[in-house]
């Protein structure tokens, strides 16, 4: 089964996270499929780049996103509708 969720990178308290397409069984920072985004904690606002095209096809061939992946999901796709509503 694919789950897409974030691997970490980045040095000690610097963290700099990957999203990633991956088999639920590997290890966190171990083998991926694809990477489909990636996610600075640190900046102030936090910055989130996603390819939501990739993800949306991800999902339709039934990867389940973590719970942190899907809330920067909700996210960047209630940001992208305000910001074309404006």
């Amino acid at each position: 089964m694919l789950t897409i969720r974030l691997t970490r990178k980045g040095s000690n308290k610097r963290p700099d996270y990957r999203v990633v397409v991956t088999e639920k069984s590997a290890p966190r920072d171990g083998r991926f499929v694809e990477i489909v985004g990636h996610y600075h904690p640190k900046c102030n606002p936090a910055q989130v780049t996603l390819n939501m095209d990739r993800i949306q096809y991800w999902l339709s061939k039934g990867a389940q996103p973590s719970d942190t992946v899907r809330r920067l999901i909700d996210n960047a796709a209630a940001s992208k509708t305000s910001e074309s509503t404006s």
